[in-house]
């Protein structure tokens, strides 16, 4: 069992080309707090992401709210518990 209730790191998302914050809580449900801004971006933030593509030469797109960083966040943090519960046990 984990002893914190909420935990939360910033990465760099190379979908939408900026850092996002991810949550992770104790029952495993996990946010990523830009999706808020990129997963249903508003025309500004789609314009933004339009100019920022065609400068990037690629699609940015926000891969929505269970993307593949935010689940394999999760899963470092829960491997990295549980390897610390079997050492302390």
């Amino acid at each position: 069992m984990v002893n914190w209730q909420v935990t939360a790191t910033t990465i760099y998302c190379d979908a939408v080309d900026n850092e996002v914050t991810l949550l992770v809580y104790k029952d495993g449900s996990v946010k990523c707090v830009a999706y808020t801004k990129y997963g249903k971006p508003d025309k500004e933030t789609l314009n933004l992401l339009k100019k920022k593509s065609n400068q990037l030469k690629r699609n940015l797109e926000c891969d929505g709210p269970e993307c593949y960083r935010v689940i394999q966040y999760r899963d470092k943090l829960f491997a990295e518990e549980a390897k610390r519960g079997t050492q302390s046990g």
